[in-house]
């Protein structure tokens, strides 16, 4: 089934309000009025632009002119374009969660910040990460259970000539749901889905079609519970669903990863 089948049945499937962030602040001035450094607050100036009183100010390095200045690597005489400063990310507000198919926040660019000594009052430059590799096998109990809407996503990248990796979803000493993508299962790439209740596997269900994983390369695994069924997708596309054989979900309380995959995070949330 595709993804607009899988999802179709949900009931007030929830929506994504965008959001702008607000631009940076040019230092030494007022907000939504900048000025050049060292200039008081006022109407606005680009660089170059005299002010009265003020003494013309001169790119490092440029002789003085009498004829307007102009930006480094431009032609002399006219204002420059906005400019924006190399390298610098856009400042949007982070995406909240969403399932493969829903329209996410859009992050919208922020005003450069000149840079100098000392930081201005806009918002600071966010900072990529550090990513680490969490303890393999990783467990994590999950207090409140399962629940509908409930979204667990798995970060990580697959081991170099990788056999399999396992996913359990477990209440007590029965699996819910056990999820084994398998790269060499009698000679296919298999995505094998099991229970096992009272010490007795359930029946098998298998992928053949569809296989996102790739030795040696990273994924992001979305499982969501709902009240019926976990759906599962890799890299933003949905690929499987799986119906609930242990029906108190709220009594499925604990997450396993096993094998051949390095982990980098695991996040519990909610659509």
């Amino acid at each position: 089934m595709d993804l607009s089948d899988a999802l179709g049945g949900e009931p007030g499937w929830p929506s994504q309000n965008n959001q702008q962030s607000s631009g940076g602040v040019w230092p030494g001035g007022q907000p939504n009025q900048p000025t050049w450094p060292g200039q008081p607050g006022g109407q606005p100036a680009w660089p170059g632009q005299q002010q009265p009183g003020q003494p013309t100010p001169m790119w490092p390095g440029q002789q003085p002119n009498p004829s307007q200045p102009s930006w480094p690597g431009q032609p002399g005489g006219g204002q420059p374009s906005q400019p924006t400063w190399p390298g610098q990310p856009g400042g949007g507000q982070p995406s909240q969660p969403t399932w493969p198919g829903q329209p996410g926040q859009i992050s919208q660019p922020t005003a450069p910040g000149w840079p100098s000594p000392s930081p201005g009052p806009g918002p600071a430059q966010p900072t990529a990460p550090q990513q680490s590799s969490l303890k393999m096998p990783y467990d994590l109990n999950l207090p409140n259970g399962c629940y509908d809407k409930m979204l667990i996503t798995i970060r990580g990248t697959i081991n170099q000539n990788a056999k399999m990796f396992t996913i359990n979803l477990t209440k007590g000493n029965d699996i819910a749901m056990h999820v084994n993508p398998r790269f060499n299962d009698q000679g296919k790439k298999t995505i094998v889905r099991n229970s096992q209740i009272g010490n007795t596997w359930g029946k098998e269900e298998r992928e053949h079609n569809h296989f996102p994983f790739i030795q040696g390369q990273p994924f992001e695994m979305k499982i969501m519970c709902t009240n019926s069924e976990f759906k599962v997708a890799v890299n933003s596309s949905h690929i499987l669903e799986f119906k609930h054989r242990i029906r108190d979900i709220h009594s499925i309380k604990h997450l396993g990863i096993y094998n051949d995959v390095t982990l980098t995070s695991v996040e519990i949330g909610k659509l």
